[in-house]
């Protein structure tokens, strides 16, 4: 996929939606995701996402009971060469509030954006329409990377 070789010795910021339709198969995005994550594991380029994801991806899992997507997601968030889960720090969290309060943008996406920005990232792989376009930041939105 075109979309995958830009990213070539880049930094990219991952959304959690891109992460749950990886692990939990999801079969509108599983290819392209697939090779998003065949590339990641050859090198290709560093992915950074926040410690929010980690919230928002065991949830459900948890809800359920469901141990071994617990572990799943675990692995992958604190294990992966090449994938770095970033605390919260106050720094991002500034950074966090001043991207509220310019974009009007949600708590944990804000959160997600001022990680994705304080690691260099410059691109973001998320499916939410509704993220603006940042400077120096290129949303890569995966319902239109489909098309």
């Amino acid at each position: 996929m075109e979309w995958i070789t830009q990213l070539q010795g880049k930094v990219i910021g991952l959304d959690t939606a891109p992460l749950i339709y990886f692990i939990e198969r999801n079969p509108m995005y599983l290819e392209m995701i697939r090779l998003f994550f065949r590339a990641l594991n050859r090198g290709e380029f560093m992915v950074v996402t926040s410690t929010i994801t980690v919230l928002e991806v065991l949830v459900q899992p948890l809800r359920r009971g469901d141990t071994t997507l617990v572990e799943e997601y675990r692995d992958i968030l604190f294990n992966s060469e090449g994938l770095t889960t970033i605390e919260v720090s106050p720094g991002i969290a500034e950074a966090a509030a001043q991207l509220r309060a310019v974009h009007n943008l949600r708590p944990l996406d804000a959160i997600q954006l001022a990680t994705s920005i304080s690691e260099d990232a410059e691109f973001f792989l998320t499916n939410d329409t509704r993220l603006p376009s940042l400077p120096g930041l290129q949303m890569l939105v995966l319902e239109q990377l489909r098309v």
